[in-house]
Parts: C-alpha cells; sequence; structure tokens
C-alpha cells in the first residue's frame, strides 16, 4: 500500500507541544564543484516505441487502488487515481521530465516567461492556438481566473485541499491577445510553475457549488487526449475514451479502464486475463518474472528470477512431477507396479493424480503469467521513519537524534531494494530525490550512524542503562534476577492483540529464540524481533562474569529513567500490501535494542492507520511515505512546518504528522518560495533540509520500488518513475514490431 497522499489541511486535536531552541547544525548543505544532485538512481522502465509501431485501438486495463471521490484534484478526498484521471483528460501547463523537473507542455503552453519582477511578478502565459475545450471554446483567461478565485482561499465557500500559489496573485488578465494569459501576483513567487496545472474550465470552477459538488462524478468538459465517459461505482471502475476534439497527435488507445483492484488479488486478475497492467507487490513481480523468464529445456524450471540471479531449483535440483522424483520414489512406483501392495498401488495412484491436477493448474498459472513482464524502477516517493516529537521520551530531542543515529540506514535500503534488483542508496534528502535539483545529502547536519554516540545522547537525557525500574504488581524489573516461576525467561504477552514487545521474545539459555532459529513463531508463522535482554548488565549470556564484554552487535542494557524503560510505540499498518513496511520496523527494532531502546510494535488496520493513528498522535514511530515534488518550497512546507495553536485551543500540525518544526526551517522555506533567483532558491531550500535533519523528527530511509505487470506487448507504459505519462502515446504494439525506438522526448 502506499501512503504518499494524505489530506493536507487537517487540524488535530491539542497536543502538547515542545518549542524547539535553535538547533546546532554540524554542516549545512553548499555548493561544491560537483553538482550534489547527482542522477535519478533508476530510470523509467515504460517499454518505450515510437508511435509508428503502436496499433490504433484496443482496451488498456489498468488496476488502480480505487475508484476516485472526486474528481477535483484539489479537494482533500481526491486520491492517485484522480490525478491520473486529470493528467488524461485536462490541461496541464508543465510536465514532469526524468529528472522530476517542470517542462512545458507545448499541447497547452507556446511559452511562459516572468516579464517583470518590480514592483510586482508579472508572468505571461502564451497559450497554444489549438487548444480548445471538449465543447470548442478556446482556453483562455477566464478559466486561469475562475481557477484563481476558487483556490485563493479568500472565499470559505471553496472546499478547498490547498491554495498555495494561488494566494499570492493579486489579479489575472488578458494579455495583447485572447491566447495571452497575464498574471500578476501581491508577493514574489518561485513555484509559478506548479500553478494551473491541471487546469480546469470555469465551469467547474466558476461557483462554489460546482466547485464542490459538480466534478465529484463527471467532467462535462475536458481538454486532454481522453474524456471521462463513465464512473461506475458499482463495477468500481472509470472509463476514458479518446476526446474527438484533441488537437494533438491522437490516442492510439479507443479506452484505458481503470478499474479498483486490492493489491492481493491483482495476481489473480493477472492469471485470469482481467488486467494489462498493475502495480504489484514483490511476491507477484516475482511470480511474473519467473512465468515469463528463460526455462530450463528438460524440466521446466525457471532460470532466473527478478533481480537476475539463478532462480531457487535451476542449478538441477529435484521438482515435484516425474521429471523431478527421487530414486526411491521410482523404485517404490515399480514394486507397486507389480503388484506387491494394492492398497499403497491405489494410494499412489490418487496421489500421482493429485500431482498431475497440481502441475496442471502451476503450467496453465505459468502460462497465464508469461505474457507478461516486471517493469522497475523508483518512485518518486520516499519511505520515512517518523518520530512523534509531541509528548513522551521523542519529545527530547537527544533522544530522537539517539534514534535516528542508532539507525543503519543502508542496511534497511536494501532489506527493500537489493532484492528487486534496483539500486539500494538511502535517501539523503528530505525534499528532494537524487537526480533533482535541490538535492543534497543533508544527513551530516544528524551524522551518521554511531550506536556510541547514540548511548551518550540517551545518557545525557537521563536513560541509563541497566538502571531499576518501577513495576507494577506481577511484572518483572529490569535489572531483576529471574522468579521461581519464570526459570526459562518467558513472559506472557497477555494474549494476541496485534502487540508484542521487542527486546521480550522467547529465549533459549543459548540466547536462541524457542519461537524458532530464525525468528518465526512456530504456531502463527509471524516473525518477532529477537533479543530479550538478560539481568544485571544486559548483556547476552546471562550467567557471564560482571564486566564480561558484550558479544559484537549483542542487545544493550535496556535504558531506564524516573524508574520507568525506554519503550516506544512503533505503529504499523498490517494490510497485504505493508509486508516490506514491517520488514523494516523489525529491522529498526533490533538496531533500537542495541542501544537500550525497546519498541511495541502495533499492527493495526490499513483504513485506521493514517486517520487514527499517525493523524491524530497516536503513536511515537511509524513508517509511511512522502511524494518528491518539483516544488519542495511550496509542496513540503507544510509537512515541515512549525505546528500552531487553533483558535479552538487544539494544535494545527497541517501534514507535520512529527509535530516537530522550527522558526527557522519556515523561515529558509518562505525565503525560498519568495526568490526568483533559482540557485538561491535551491541553496535555502539544502540549508532547510539540514536544520530538519538536526531536529531529527523524521529520518528518510530509503526510494519506494516501483513495480508494475505490463502485458509484453503493451508499450509506454509501466514503472513511470518521475515522468509523466504519455497517455496518448500508450497502446500495444503491431504484430511483429519489436526493439521499437523511443518516441520523442516532450518539449522543454
Amino acid at each position: 500500500m502506499s501512503h504518499v497522499r494524505v489530506g493536507p489541511r487537517a487540524v488535530m486535536r491539542s497536543v502538547a507541544f515542545l518549542t524547539a531552541g535553535v538547533l546546532a547544525v554540524p554542516a549545512l548543505a553548499g555548493c561544491t564543484s560537483e553538482d550534489p544532485a547527482g542522477k535519478p538512481l533508476a530510470e523509467q522502465d515504460v517499454a518505450a516505441a515510437a508511435r509508428a509501431r503502436i496499433a490504433d485501438g484496443g482496451t488498456l486495463r489498468w488496476a488502480v487502488d480505487s475508484v476516485p471521490d472526486t474528481l477535483n484534484a484539489f479537494q482533500s478526498d481526491a486520491d492517485a487515481t484522480t490525478t491520473r484521471v486529470a493528467q488524461a483528460v485536462l490541461p496541464s501547463m508543465y510536465r514532469m521530465d526524468e529528472t522530476g523537473s517542470p517542462r512545458r507542455n507545448p499541447d497547452y503552453l507556446e511559452s511562459a516567461k516572468v516579464v517583470e519582477t518590480e514592483p510586482k511578478q508579472v508572468v505571461v502565459y502564451k497559450l497554444n492556438q489549438q487548444a480548445v475545450w471538449s465543447d470548442g471554446r478556446e482556453i483562455g483567461a477566464a478559466d486561469f481566473a475562475a481557477q484563481w478565485r476558487a483556490l485563493s482561499g479568500k472565499d470559505s465557500a471553496y472546499w478547498t485541499a490547498r491554495n498555495a500559489g494561488y494566494d499570492r496573485i493579486e489579479k489575472i488578465e488578458r494579455g495583447a491577445s485572447d491566447l495571452e494569459v497575464r498574471v500578476t501576483f501581491s508577493r514574489p513567487y518561485a513555484d509559478w510553475k506548479s500553478l494551473f496545472t491541471p487546469l480546469y474550465p470555469k465551469e467547474v470552477m466558476g461557483t462554489p457549488d460546482a466547485f464542490n459538488d459538480g466534478a465529484r462524478r463527471t467532467l462535462k468538459v475536458t481538454a486532454g487526449p481522453f474524456a471521462v465517459e463513465k464512473v461506475d461505482t458499482k463495477a468500481d471502475e472509470l472509463v476514458l475514451t479518446g476526446n474527438p476534439r484533441w488537437w494533438g497527435e491522437p490516442a492510439k488507445l479507443d479506452k484505458i479502464v481503470l478499474r479498483s483492484v486490492p493489491r492481493d488479488e491483482r495476481v489473480s486478475e493477472l492469471i485470469a486475463g482481467e488486467l494489462d497492467l498493475a502495480e504489484i507487490d514483490p511476491d507477484t513481480a516475482e511470480q511474473v518474472a519467473r512465468a515469463a523468464g528463460p526455462r530450463d529445456a528438460g524440466t521446466g524450471t525457471p532460470l532466473m528470477g527478478p533481480d537476475g540471479t539463478p532462480a531457487p531449483g535451476s542449478g538441477g535440483s529435484a521438482l515435484p512431477g516425474p521429471q523431478g522424483r527421487s530414486a526411491a520414489e521410482a523404485l517404490r512406483s515399480w514394486a507397486i507396479a507389480n503388484g506387491s501392495d494394492e492398497e499403497a498401488a491405489e494410494e499412489e495412484t490418487l496421489a500421482r493424480e493429485k500431482r498431475r491436477k497440481a502441475e496442471a493448474k502451476q503450467e496453465r498459472r505459468r502460462k497465464a503469467l508469461s505474457g507478461f513482464e516486471v517493469r522497475k524502477s523508483l518512485e518518486p516517493a520516499y519511505t520515512q521513519l517518523a518520530l512523534n516529537g509531541a509528548d513522551g521520551p521523542l519529545a527530547d530531542e537527544r533522544v530522537r537524534r539517539a534514534v535516528a543515529r542508532a539507525l543503519d540506514r543502508e542496511k534497511l535500503a536494501e532489506a527493500v531494494l537489493k532484492p528487486l534488483g534496483l539500486p539500494a542508496e538511502p535517501v539523503g534528502s528530505h525534499l528532494a530525490l537524487s537526480g533533482q535539483p535541490v538535492y543534497a545529502d543533508g544527513s551530516g547536519a544528524l551524522g551518521e550512524q554511531d550506536a556510541k554516540e547514540a548511548r551518550a545522547l540517551l545518557a545525557d537525557a537521563g536513560w541509563v542503562p541497566g538502571g531499576p525500574v518501577k513495576t507494577e504488581e506481577g511484572e518483572e524489573a529490569a535489572g531483576a534476577e529471574k522468579s521461581e516461576d519464570d526459570e526459562d525467561g518467558k513472559k506472557s504477552d497477555g494474549g494476541d492483540d496485534g502487540t508484542y514487545i521487542v527486546g521480550e521474545d522467547d529465549k533459549n539459555a543459548d540466547g536462541e529464540d524457542e519461537k524458532g532459529k530464525d525468528g518465526t513463531d512456530q504456531e502463527s508463522g509471524e516473525k518477532h524481533s529477537s533479543g530479550k535482554n538478560t539481568a544485571q548488565g544486559g548483556a547476552p549470556g546471562a550467567y557471564a562474569p560482571k564486566g564480561t564484554a558484550a558479544p559484537a552487535g549483542a542487545a544493550a542494557a535496556p535504558v531506564a529513567k524516573d524508574g520507568k524503560a525506554l519503550t516506544l510505540r512503533f505503529v504499523l499498518p498490517s494490510g497485504p500490501g505493508s509486508q516490506a513496511l514491517r520488514t523494516v520496523a523489525d529491522r529498526i527494532s533490533d538496531m533500537l535494542e542495541k542501544i537500550g531502546i525497546g519498541t511495541e510494535i502495533t499492527k493495526v488496520p490499513d483504513e485506521s492507520y493514517f486517520k487514527d493513528h499517525v493523524a491524530s498522535g497516536e503513536y511515537d514511530l511509524a513508517l509511511y511515505s512522502w511524494p518528491a515534488s518539483a516544488f519542495p518550497a511550496t509542496d513540503a512546507r507544510p509537512i515541515y512546518a512549525k505546528p500552531v495553536p487553533a483558535a479552538d485551543g487544539s494544535l494545527n500540525v497541517a501534514q507535520n504528522y512529527t509535530r516537530v518544526g522550527t522558526d527557522q526551517v519556515d523561515q529558509l522555506f518562505d525565503q525560498a518560495m519568495g526568490t526568483l533567483d533559482q540557485d538561491k532558491a535551491r541553496d535555502l531550500l539544502r540549508k532547510a533540509d539540514s536544520r530538519i535533519w538536526a531536529a531529527a523528527g523524521s529520518v528518510p530511509l530509503y526510494q519506494r520500488p516501483q513495480l508494475v505487470a505490463a502485458r509484453e506487448n503493451l508499450a509506454n507504459a509501466g514503472a513511470f518513475g518521475f515522468e509523466t505519462p504519455v497517455y496518448e502515446d500508450m497502446g500495444f504494439l503491431k504484430k511483429g514490431a519489436r526493439g521499437a525506438e523511443a518516441p520523442a522526448s516532450p518539449s522543454s
């Protein structure tokens, strides 16, 4: 599942707020002779093909997470599918290129320039003279003005999710001709290219009623290569068809059907032939890759896995079925065939029939999936560890920094990305990803992984290893000897409530997990983190003499303060698409255990994860993702802005769910947003990122993997990476078309 897009104007309940002091920043990102932005870690993977190689017609069946509740991208309940639809059916002044930078979209815009900076910033847009709405009306200043008024924030009757940038516009006028739009800003705005993408017709933006309700289930007027034919809530699908008034390159496809399919059901839909394109999880990707990959001529065994390594069993190992049966099985079959055991013969016949059916089913499954391929890249989004600084132990910046410095971010990135054959590099910025102009690794402001320094930070905050802990009646205190009732060191977890405490798993005298050497519960199959701390010093080896050095990598003694052990609430989603997050959480818990911090992991339903836990502040640690924006001064500010008290006494955190913010960061964002000097704005944002690192409210971990199953003859669709999809170029290759040449790049 993805937790990238969430409502940006949530006002939370009142929480205790810690005012952060001036941060001591060891190092600030700055300009160097070598551009720190680098290159994107992975290119898009869409089977690029020239339009001449693509057949006309056809229907693309595309799995999405949901049929959107609204088609208005500026409402709070808009989702990823809303964005997909808007890209296909509405004007966009700018599109994202392969580096996540904005590029002029020539289908709508001939040029756009800042023509004045004093006394006010003025931008003049010159529109494509062929650009018209589907009702035949020219796209023009009236549409720009209507969108500005709706999104400016001045009229509360419009239920808008955001107004950043539009609130800086003073007026919009017709220019020297009908094809010119003149926009005057009341304050300088660096991210002006973010505006009017998408652009809605004045029929949608003109009145509060039309804005709030008119575009939720239909868009009667559009201006893209496709138009909305219908939103079918019963069938859970949205149908796009070609726009007959489209003036650009005609769409190759007749239809695009966006159908809501749960992630755990997509492999079945692919096998059934009901989908052509679907984002998938790693397990499904492995099945598709093996089905499509080269196979052993004798056994039919896949020779390669999804990462290009030899698949399990491809090195001559025996497989179920006639070709993989052992000599013992063959001998037994001979004896049965010669009449030595009628009952055994009957059993063998049934077993053989069962194997035959299973093999036939597996072969049908393989053949169905062999028509697909896995296209993989990295999403323009990163996963972070969020540390709730509102109250509790993490309200102390020293404890947050200790947690952050205990993490080996390279190992966490490798755990998720390396098995998929994707670049496994940790993300170094909160505001951009590798390849984007603003990107620079600002993690030096926090410091590298250092368990010794992390323990020193905890000690400075009063958290002492092995200290006495006050307990509830019947509980064992940290540092206490084992009781007679608990000779094997086991501790009840109080029942299966979805919670377990890392550092309190069952261990035998050798330090091995009683649940299994790999940490797997033999009954439930659920893997728990290992490492129960022992008495009097906390090092593994309960009977080692005091002062004996602990083995390398061993858990540290639990730290305690004021009679209470340091245990953090780690909340995670429990859905089938969240396995990677749970794997990362287990590894983070192990890393924290090594500096004496325990974690209490609670798995909650996906639908309540954000609303009831992250957004409401009911967590200490959480994992979720943010998208990388081409306009971080505008889009990232509400994520890291200092929370402010609301009139009703509650705390308005906007999108800053860690509740950690400083005046300095806010000022740097505001300065970057108000300068038209791109180099200066970039440097200001890099400084802001360094200060965000130093505050340790969130720790970027890795860029999210993007795995897509695509029908092998589907071109110009798949793992898009940073780039905006070109919907009119999507289609199915003509028969015999292979090794297709890539289409021309969009205009800059």
